[in-house]
Formats: C-alpha cells, sequence, structure tokens
C-alpha cells in the first residue's frame, strides 16, 4: 500500500509540473497590452521555465543536464513551483495559485519523508 502511496505522490509531482507549465503559459496570455505580447509571453513563459526545469531539475536531478541537489534543489523547486503559483495569482486565479501552492508544500514534505 506504502509503495502505491509512493507511486501516486510521483505521479502528482509529474501533475505540479505540468501545472507550472500551464501557470506561465494562463500568466502570458491574460498579461500584456495588445495581442502579439500576449502570444509571446503565453508561449515563452512556459518555455522559459521548461529550459530552466530540463537544465536543473528535470527528473528529480536524474536527468537535469546540470542536475541540482542539495540546498540549490530546495531553492530551484520553491522558486519554479512558487512561480507558477505567483503566475496564477497575477492572472487573476488566486485561488488556484493557492491550490497549486498548497499541493507542493504536501507533496515536497511526503517526497522527503518518503526518501523520493
Amino acid at each position: 500500500m506504502l509503495n502505491l502511496a509512493k507511486g501516486a505522490n510521483l505521479l502528482v509531482m509529474f501533475l505540479l509540473e505540468l501545472g507550472v507549465l500551464v501557470a506561465a503559459g494562463v500568466w502570458g496570455f491574460t498579461t500584456g497590452p495588445n495581442w502579439p505580447m500576449r502570444l509571446l509571453l503565453g508561449l515563452g513563459a512556459p518555455v522559459a521555465f521548461a529550459v530552466v526545469w530540463a537544465v536543473f531539475g528535470a527528473g528529480g536531478g536524474a536527468n537535469a543536464a546540470i542536475p541540482a541537489t542539495g540546498l540549490g534543489r530546495v531553492a530551484l523547486e520553491v522558486v519554479w513551483f512558487g512561480g507558477g503559483a505567483v503566475a496564477l495569482v497575477a492572472a487573476g486565479r488566486p485561488g488556484a495559485g493557492a491550490l497549486l501552492a498548497a499541493v507542493y508544500v504536501v507533496n515536497a514534505a511526503l517526497r522527503l519523508l518518503w526518501n523520493q
């Protein structure tokens, strides 16, 4: 049963990662004075987030080009997932931002507890 819960927690982590990319896109498409700027931000922000995650955080660091470990990993996750939550708040969706942050905190605590 514990293995099932651990697997579910890793699935939640993956869904959170996707949620951050969606949040960045939502922010981009709702920000900016005109359609070309919204398009640029709506497509560019998720790409920027994805590049940072691919370089430093992918696969828990195992698949990253420059894996962040220890406190660097903690800082990366807080900034990355916090950035997703802030993007949702800035896009006028504070409830969704709070939910993203809360689910991340629970997920991170369980990953720490279970050595994931």
